[in-house]
């Protein structure tokens, strides 16, 4: 247990995060937990991955983004070098497809081994609580969103405009209001309280990707973000139209999470495993 921990300690101290707080990890730096002392083994081993992740419906640029990396020479001059940035997932395609012979590698297949177990627990979780857990995400990225506004510009006496702009988008025009009107909730009870899963995760994408858009555009100016967040939203109703999805707006309502009696979480295994996402 005591090299799992190593492994773990590890990953997060070259955990590296994009402007929108996404994680990933280099490829250079997973060579050296993994101890390949040669880049162009590792490079087979990326590959091997790559197409493992291929072959089980995943899209492999999500996970493994190609990349480089200036490095100093031993004349000082620098020069460019290939790397990769990979998702959490990835990482764990790259440890189980690497040599199990080297005693690192074999301690982080079972260390991911443990975080798979860890995942799929969670996935057996009762529908209240995957609703608790997706609810508790969507806030911490509105916190996010807030914070990409602020510093845009918007005044805290606009941010309730600015997040109604934004149901908008996703909701077909309708703000909070008349949403809770449509869905029969009472209008001092929260929203996003009463959303079922589905609704919640096209809000966290619609949340995410409008500050992915204030912060990688450099937006600035107070209707200028207000206008970016509904484009974004707009975009995330386009997507879920593609797809032949219900729109939010005409999914149901569920009973407040904060009227739902909690339930007894199955013991997960401890450790944080890597969030997917490059």
């Amino acid at each position: 247990m005591e090299n799992i921990s190593y492994i773990k300690e590890a990953l997060d101290s070259v955990r590296r995060s994009t402007p929108t707080g996404t994680d990933f990890w280099s490829a250079r730096d997973l060579m050296r937990i993994l101890a390949y002392s040669d880049w162009r083994n590792l490079a087979e081993v990326i590959e091997r991955a790559k197409q493992a992740c291929s072959n089980s419906g995943n899209f492999v640029a999500h996970h493994f983004v190609e990349s480089t990396e200036m490095v100093k020479t031993g004349s000082g001059a620098e020069r460019k070098i290939e790397d990769w940035k990979l998702s959490g997932f990835a990482c764990y395609l790259i440890a189980m497809n690497g040599d199990p012979s080297k005693p690192e590698v074999a301690t982080s297949q079972t260390y991911f081994a443990i975080q798979t177990k860890r995942q799929e627990l969670q996935q057996e979780l009762p529908e209240i609580e995957r609703r608790k857990l997706l609810r508790e995400r969507v806030k911490q990225a509105n916190k996010g969103l807030s914070s990409a506004a602020k510093e845009a510009g918007v005044r805290s006496t606009m941010f309730g405009i600015f997040h109604d702009e934004g149901y908008k988008g996703l909701y077909g025009g309708l703000g909070v209001t008349a949403i809770k009107k449509k869905k029969k909730i009472d209008q001092k009870e929260d929203l996003l309280d009463h959303a079922g899963r589905v609704e919640l995760a096209a809000n966290e994408f619609r949340i995410t990707q409008a500050e992915e858009r204030i912060r990688n555009q450099r937006i600035q100016g107070e209707g200028n973000a207000i206008q970016a967040h509904r484009t974004a939203a707009v975009e995330v109703r386009e997507a879920i139209k593609r797809i032949g999805g219900t729109m939010p707006e005409n999914l149901p309502a569920e009973e407040s999470l904060k009227r739902l009696p909690g339930k007894r979480r199955q013991k997960l295994p401890r450790g944080n495993a890597p969030k997917t996402g490059a």
